[in-house]
């Protein structure tokens, strides 16, 4: 696959945030950049694991910071009783969504590894925490702004997700790719939910 080609390379923190703006404004060389690091998926979990960690500190002081004002989004992750349970939620809500990526991908004929999937997926909560340092910043300094910085994430988050599993498969159309993206969101959580059901779980929303 062309997108993986290339030596590989070290970062620091000013090649870090440069190659987060590469991957905004383009996702697909963003991505073949990142694919050119091939850690362990024990490194990799831990990566993992640590951007959720921060992702749940940083939603934490803003709640803190401004009593209660930011409220759950997919910037701050879930804000629940503790920090703990956050991130446990947070780590496996995206595991769940790699393992999605990967087996749905590939039964549709997706070429990707785990571990790629793993990579991406971990480099594209990194970039949704530096959008979470910049939504904070901005709610602290200019309310309005922040705002908004949450409304363009959403956005992003969705560009960066459709353009990502695009290159891990190796797919062309992103059309089909961001199709079968809001089609298994909406078959995932109707499972969760019958799930649930089953268990005798409350489902949020029913009576």
């Amino acid at each position: 696959m062309t997108y993986r080609t290339g030596p590989h390379m070290t970062f620091s923190l000013g090649n870090i945030l440069s190659l987060v703006l590469e991957s905004i404004r383009n996702p697909r060389e963003g991505a073949a950049t990142i694919l050119n690091f091939a850690p362990s998926r024990d490194v990799l979990l831990q990566l993992l694991a640590l951007v959720v960690v921060l992702s749940v500190l940083f939603g934490q002081a803003g709640v803190l910071v401004l009593g209660g004002g930011l409220s759950d989004g997919a910037l701050t992750g879930p804000i629940v009783l503790s920090p703990l349970t956050a991130s446990i939620v947070q780590f496996g809500l995206l595991v769940m969504l790699v393992i999605s990526i990967h087996s749905i991908g590939r039964a549709f004929g997706g070429s990707g590894s785990f571990e790629e999937t793993l990579l991406l997926v971990t480099w594209l909560q990194f970039i949704l925490l530096c959008l979470q340092v910049v939504q904070l910043a901005a709610l602290v300094l200019v309310p309005p702004i922040g705002g908004l910085v949450g409304l363009l994430s959403i956005g992003i988050f969705l560009w960066l997700l459709v353009n990502f599993v695009a290159v891990i498969h190796n797919f062309r159309s992103l059309g089909l790719v961001f199709a079968g993206v809001l089609i298994s969101a909406f078959a995932i959580i109707f499972a969760l939910s019958l799930v649930l059901s089953m268990l005798g779980l409350a489902v949020p929303g029913s009576l």
